[in-house]
């Protein structure tokens, strides 16, 4: 995750030759790698953060992944920009793997059911899930409960973990982990 981090803070990186890069926050992204994108064609950029209905214009034409998907309002508004700026992202379901209130996510028990609107009805490409699992809780049931529904749906991407638990993560299958922090320092 490159969020707060300016163009010197990323310029190392992309002289070494890194391609994936997460964003949070729409604006800031737009701001920040769209001349990027122009001179670095190979690179990704992954919508990491909570995404709103009325900021997935930008998004499509900007970005490579989207890693929140969270609603059926947000999954037909991807899919009518999609069709209009004729562009497929490549798109994670959020599940709300602990349950909690404060968090995005879809519940488990109604994951089926939106892949299945998702990729047969919409025609989105959905390559993986995400989540986030709660802080004060062991991450390894999580993790491992995401990895069986990720099986469970045929799925070969999985994102989760950051830089406190991003091993653990790997452990269970993780194809795409957060490391801003391990890679840039604290944020301030």
């Amino acid at each position: 995750m490159s969020k707060t981090f300016s163009r010197p803070d990323i310029n190392p990186l992309l002289e070494y030759g890194h391609l994936h890069f997460g964003e949070n926050k729409v604006q800031e992204a737009i701001d920040k790698w769209t001349d990027i994108k122009k001179t670095h064609q190979n690179l990704k950029l992954h919508m990491i953060g909570k995404l709103q209905t009325n900021k997935v214009k930008f998004v499509i034409p900007l970005f490579d992944y989207i890693h929140s998907l969270d609603s059926v309002k947000l999954a037909e508004k991807i899919a009518i920009e999609q069709q209009k700026k004729s562009r497929k992202l490549k798109i994670f379901i959020q599940v709300n793997i602990g349950n909690e209130s404060q968090k995005n996510g879809l519940a488990v028990d109604e994951l089926q059911d939106f892949y299945k609107k998702c990729t047969e009805e919409l025609k989105l490409n959905i390559v993986g899930l995400m989540c986030i699992p709660p802080q004060d809780q062991q991450v390894s049931k999580h993790f491992k409960q995401m990895k069986q529904l990720n099986e469970i749906l045929n799925l070969k991407e999985l994102s989760m973990g950051m830089s406190e638990d991003y091993m653990e993560a790997i452990e269970y299958g993780a194809t795409y982990v957060r490391v801003g922090s391990k890679i840039f320092g604290a944020r301030i």
